[in-house]
């Protein structure tokens, strides 16, 4: 087996198995959690340096048209991942605005009066139209930020001979773009919105290896079918921002469900407690979760500005 035979096999299989162990994590966890796009965004990271290593051994010419293709690749990469980090961004505004509900809240709880009650209500109130807010904002950066055909799936057919040029490496890029489209739209989804008409996810034929075809088969129909049992609607996916958006609409409904009633602190004390420690914890894992998202995504434009001058040094021979 030749060496470029031997390095185009470990990539598919790297891929393969990538995208099974992605699968493997939808059925186990949360959908869309934090865990699990902070998985989807380490798989697209590696195979970007799967790819930038492969090239490496693939002996390609010096001025070919694969480093354009490359470059075109890379650059919507660059473009979409940073759609996805300013959606992720905003989260930063709703977690301060639910830093100072929590913190009017412990106050109350402290020391509860008629007047601390109405504080509380409002910083609720306005924790929850911040959410409504971001989820607006969100929708409208994908709808004005992403052009639809960059997520759109490759679906000519594979076996063309033009995916066997350059040593197998347009065969790569075509496996790694196709990829990638599944990927960022998991990530978009999650992070910033869910807005079916950005990626045209079913409908197109993915025949470039059983085990690629299959893994990515599977993923895809997960998405669309967990996507589906929540009705399909707009918004933001992340399972943590959804946790917090129903508790927060769950405290507000008993307190001013208590506050009609006359009812005092005293007397459902134990369930608000219970409520409010609930609310801390899962605004603290959005606020961590999604600084190490941003992160994450910091790193991987570092990669790809790295990649993309390491190729040029490649193919000029520096």
């Amino acid at each position: 087996m030749k060496p470029s035979s031997s390095s185009l096999n470990s990539f598919f299989s790297f891929l393969t198995h990538g995208l099974d162990d992605l699968d493997q994590s939808f059925a186990a966890e949360a959908f869309m959690s934090l865990q699990l796009l902070q998985r989807a965004v380490a798989l697209l990271r590696s195979l970007h340096s799967q790819l930038t290593h492969l090239v490496q051994k693939l002996h390609l010419p010096v001025g070919g048209t694969w480093l354009d293709e490359y470059m075109d690749e890379s650059s919507r990469l660059w473009d979409v991942c940073h759609v996805i980090k300013h959606g992720i961004s905003g989260m930063e505004k709703y977690c301060s605005t639910a830093a100072a509900m929590i913190s009017s809240l412990d106050e109350w709880r402290r020391n509860p009066s008629p007047h601390l009650t109405r504080q509380v209500v409002r910083a609720i109130s306005i924790c929850r139209r911040e959410a409504m807010g971001l989820e607006e904002e969100n929708r409208a950066l994908a709808e004005t930020r992403i052009e639809p055909v960059s997520l759109r799936f490759d679906d000519r057919a594979p076996m063309e001979s033009r995916y066997n040029g350059f040593n197998g490496f347009r065969g790569v890029l075509y496996a790694l773009r196709n990829t990638s489209s599944l990927l960022l739209t998991i990530l978009l989804w999650g992070s910033v919105a869910c807005w079916p008409e950005l990626a045209a996810i079913e409908g197109c034929s993915l025949f470039f290896g059983s085990g690629f075809m299959a893994s990515m088969a599977r993923l895809r129909q997960r998405l669309v079918g967990e996507t589906e049992t929540m009705g399909g609607r707009p918004g933001i996916l992340m399972h943590e921002f959804r946790q917090t958006r129903a508790a927060v609409e769950e405290l507000l409904e008993e307190l001013e469900g208590d506050a009609a009633m006359g009812c005092d602190s005293q007397t459902t004390g134990g369930s608000l407690k219970e409520k409010v420690e609930a609310l801390k914890g899962w605004f603290g894992m959005l606020r961590t979760g999604t600084e190490n998202l941003v992160g994450q995504m910091d790193d991987f434009f570092d990669e790809i500005v790295e990649a993309r001058k390491k190729l040029l040094d490649l193919c000029s021979h520096r």
